[in-house]
């Protein structure tokens, strides 16, 4: 049994995550989530942690910062678009494999600002994160790579800060980035 309590969307979600492992589940009904519900997620977060698994859509990115930003400390897992997708364009969690699942579960990451951030903007701007025409598909495939999902230029930032990106992963993953094609 997982010991953090994973914060999705909705009921289809948690049906996914306990067809793929033993775990309990807060659901926020979507985006319309409200000051009990922050509550509950804050008591577990302290009681046993908590794991946030949301869509990988915007609406799911958007569930995730309002989260983190009311209740520090959470740790987070991610799928890709890719991983989540049904096959007729929907996205959701409900739609990946068990084993997807349980891949992004052992990947988690732990959501702590540090201000001393080994990953500068230049970095991002030199690897064509930003200010590229490629920007948006390059980060894409590099926040899969380092397991922090997608996002624009800067929450991609702040996620590398928050999950204390190294100067060494960023590089391992830019160079498997570029082996794959993306100059």
């Amino acid at each position: 049994m997982i010991q953090e309590i994973i914060v999705v969307e909705g009921k289809d979600d948690t049906a996914a995550i306990r067809r793929a492992v033993d775990a309990e589940t807060i659901e926020t009904g979507g985006s319309a989530i409200n000051e009990a519900i922050y509550r509950r997620i804050a008591l577990a977060r302290e009681r046993r942690g908590v794991i946030i698994f949301t869509d990988p859509d915007h609406a799911g990115e958007r569930l995730r910062r309002l989260i983190a930003a009311r209740v520090p400390g959470c740790k987070m897992a991610f799928l890709s678009q890719e991983e989540a997708t049904d096959g007729k364009g929907d996205i959701g969690i409900e739609h990946a494999s068990p084993e997807l699942i349980r891949k992004a579960l052992r990947e988690v990451k732990t959501d702590f600002e540090r201000t001393d951030s080994h990953i500068s903007w230049d970095d991002l701007v030199a690897a064509g994160l930003i200010v590229h025409p490629e920007a948006s598909s390059r980060r894409a495939r590099m926040g899969l790579l380092l397991g922090i999902g997608h996002a624009n230029g800067k929450q991609f930032y702040k996620r590398c800060r928050m999950f204390q990106i190294s100067r060494e992963e960023f590089a391992e993953a830019y160079k498997q980035l570029i082996s794959e094609g993306h100059e």
